[in-house]
């Protein structure tokens, strides 16, 4: 069978994607490789959310060009959110380009590429002969009378999970996805027509999958989701085709902070589905979830994270602004007052430093949003103060095509001042970051260890690439799919040194901690388990610990 290459660009839901892509793919017979010179399929699973990650992908695609006139039998490949926002126009701009497949089309992909691998001979010749699989009607996979054609659900039920690599190392955390699609059309993004509207998986399948990963020795499993929180599937309404329950539509609710007034025997909420997993999947150590929306938070959902220890505490919930007026015309549904209650309400449920768990918060920040005036940013840089993030993915505003900002709102704000405003919001952010780190020195905390550390990377010549690569992330039925973060067995070159070797990994609450093993022997035997650490100081975005007994 045909080699392939994939490369992942973008969010973690597109990691997830290409995983289960790879999966499928291996199951089929095709060898995954991470060499893209080699490859008889190169394939791109792409983001369009911003600006820096659509770029690389066109600068992959350029260079493509080159080795497909020397190997013209090649097969190339766009998935995810670029795909389903440029159609027809990205072949015409990059005719190297053969099939496409949006992320709500990718259980057609392997049919997709088998058709373009068969029509290697016309390629040969010089035919065209290119292949596309995009929703057109975002809403086709929410639809309950579509629910009979819809095998995307199996991608995600038929996923294949080795906690090894190729390389001998250790991989104890996965993602899973409980939610697809969004419904809240903010202003500046692209996901609502890219990856469609809001559908919620079934309970039963989403812990089936949890289960089966704990089986398989995963200890940390994130739920993913654009907006998570929203997750409410209802029993009831529910579809079954082929002995199979499907996903169902996502319906836009008001938030309260008490349960939801319909939920019952008959609904599960995304409280319920917190509580099942950690209740009936027990040898799963950590449980996470990814992205909150603030305004439909319930205290139902905090309750069972207070209430249940393996629950980590840890929220990402973006802002994305603070100013009112900017966050009305991003449509985000809130006010900066409604924002920061929010965070008020998470800490008084969730923040005991006194017993060791500390809430940890992160966020989004826009600068430079369309209209945004000095008094504006002014508003952002007093919320960041008040929310105190260890941490905030703060990014300049760049119009996104596909987008109602792009198409309604004039991009008026220039470019040196975002570029002034988005420095000084970093600098705002480094010294809370940096204090919130000074707050820890003299911790203890749980460690799940993931690595190498950086600075262990850079001392045996290798880059951070190589201990977590944006290719695909799993081996599955024996086939080295990527390197995972590890202490690689391949041949570097290197001979390693006897004496300490610095690993990294994390805290429940996200909090990144490097710490010495005695040699190489140690820091493998120690990646993959949880174990404790004393943190002795702070650095910019990381702490430095030493190892307890273990």
């Amino acid at each position: 069978m045909p080699s392939v290459y994939l490369e992942t660009f973008g969010c973690q839901m597109n990691e997830l994607d290409s995983e289960l892509v790879a999966g499928r793919l291996a199951q089929l017979g095709y060898t995954l490789t991470r060499d893209a010179d080699a490859a008889d399929v190169v394939l791109y699973n792409t983001c369009s959310v911003r600006e820096q990650a659509e770029q690389k992908v066109w600068s992959r695609l350029g260079e493509l060009r080159h080795e497909k006139a020397r190997r013209p039998g090649m097969v190339v490949g766009v998935l995810g959110c670029m795909a389903e926002r440029d159609g027809a126009d990205l072949m015409k701009r990059m005719p190297v380009v053969d099939l496409m497949c949006g992320p709500g089309e990718l259980d057609k992909l392997p049919d997709l590429l088998d058709n373009a691998v068969r029509t290697r001979g016309s390629l040969l010749a010089g035919e065209s002969a290119s292949l596309s699989a995009l929703q057109g009607n975002a809403s086709r996979r929410s639809a309950t009378l579509a629910a009979a054609g819809d095998d995307l659900e199996l991608l995600d039920l038929s996923r294949a999970f080795s906690p090894i690599d190729g390389d001998g190392a250790s991989r104890r955390s996965a993602y899973v996805r409980i939610t697809r699609g969004c419904n809240k059309f903010c202003t500046y993004c692209v996901v609502p027509f890219t990856r469609g509207a809001e559908v919620h998986r079934p309970p039963g399948h989403i812990i089936e999958e949890c289960q089966r990963l704990a089986d398989a020795g995963v200890v940390e499993i994130t739920l993913l989701g654009q907006t998570v929180n929203h997750y409410r599937f209802e029993h009831g309404a529910a579809v079954t085709v082929g002995g199979m329950v499907q996903p169902q539509k996502g319906r836009t609710y008001k938030g309260a902070h008490h349960r939801d007034a319909f939920a019952g025997e008959r609904v599960t909420t995304f409280a319920d589905l917190l509580h099942a997993i950690h209740e009936k999947v027990p040898a799963l150590q950590r449980l996470r979830f990814v992205t909150s929306y603030p305004r439909d938070f319930g205290d139902d959902v905090l309750e069972v994270m207070r209430d249940s220890p393996r629950i980590c505490r840890y929220l990402h919930v973006p802002a994305q602004s603070g100013s009112d007026a900017v966050l009305a015309r991003m449509n985000r549904g809130y006010t900066v007052g409604e924002y920061l209650e929010f965070l008020d309400r998470a800490r008084q449920f969730l923040h005991q430093p006194e017993i060791g768990r500390p809430l940890m918060l992160s966020g989004d920040i826009i600068v430079g949003f369309p209209g945004e005036s000095d008094e504006d940013y002014r508003g952002t840089v007093a919320l960041l103060e008040k929310a105190r993030y260890k941490n905030c993915f703060i990014f300049k505003y760049s119009p996104r095509p596909g987008t109602v900002a792009y198409d309604r709102i004039p991009d008026d704000v220039p470019e040196a001042v975002k570029r002034e405003r988005n420095n000084h919001l970093l600098s705002v952010q480094a010294a809370i970051g940096h204090a919130i780190g000074q707050e820890q020195v003299g911790q203890t905390y749980p460690v799940l260890v993931e690595g190498l550390s950086q600075k262990q990377l850079k001392a045996r010549g290798l880059s951070a690439a190589d201990r977590k690569p944006r290719t695909i992330g799993v081996t599955i039925g024996g086939a080295a799919v990527a390197t995972l973060p590890g202490v690689e067995a391949r041949d570097t070159g290197h001979t390693p040194d006897p004496g300490p070797v610095q690993v990294t990994g994390r805290t429940d609450g996200d909090l990144i901690v490097h710490f010495d093993a005695t040699s190489d022997a140690h820091a493998r035997s120690l990646i993959g388990r949880i174990v404790p650490v004393r943190v002795e100081s702070a650095g910019g975005l990381s702490l430095t610990g030493r190892l307890l007994d273990a």
